[in-house]
């Protein structure tokens, strides 16, 4: 009878191991695909020229086109509302926040040394770009993990 109640035990523990497993997994693979959508959304930002300045010569990001690309692609990329609340066909349960999104544009010398020390962020600049910060929370599927959130970084400059 003991060994019947080890083995009962035992394929619990290792159920339990499992599904710590799996979650970790999908954890990673969540982190992956925020981060991409992270960069891609740095990047389109960044590619927002500004035409008015353009047209003097001078290499800028328009600042509400920036700002406005950063959220679509975002959105598309995370499967987001445009209050950037998660979709039903999404993977992620909980409002995704942008905590910074920095534009560093033409008036800055470059090379520019962009620093956040509130979420431990440096990058340089050697023309006008964009900082990205995203705070993302983790959907568990099993409770036996504590919650995951991550502040997925990203930058971009301008390219010509």
């Amino acid at each position: 009878m003991h060994k019947l109640v080890f083995v009962v035990l035992m394929l619990s523990l290792w159920w339990m191991l499992h599904a710590v497993q799996v979650d970790e997994e999908l954890a990673l693979s969540v982190v992956h695909e925020g981060k991409r959508a992270v960069d891609r959304a740095a990047h389109a930002a960044a590619q927002q020229l500004d035409e008015d300045k353009l047209e003097l010569g001078v290499l800028a990001i328009d600042r509400e086109e920036a700002q406005a690309a950063a959220a679509r692609y975002l959105q598309e990329n995370l499967r987001l509302e445009p209050d950037f609340a998660p979709r039903a066909d999404g993977y992620l349960r909980e409002r995704v926040e942008v905590q910074a999104l920095e534009i560093v544009d033409e008036t800055a010398s470059f090379p520019y040394v962009y620093r956040n020390e509130e979420y431990d962020y440096e990058t340089i600049f050697r023309r006008p770009g964009v900082v990205l910060i995203v705070k993302i929370v983790y959907p568990r599927i099993f409770a036996a993990i504590p919650p995951i959130e991550w502040e997925l970084k990203g930058s971009a400059e301008l390219v010509y």
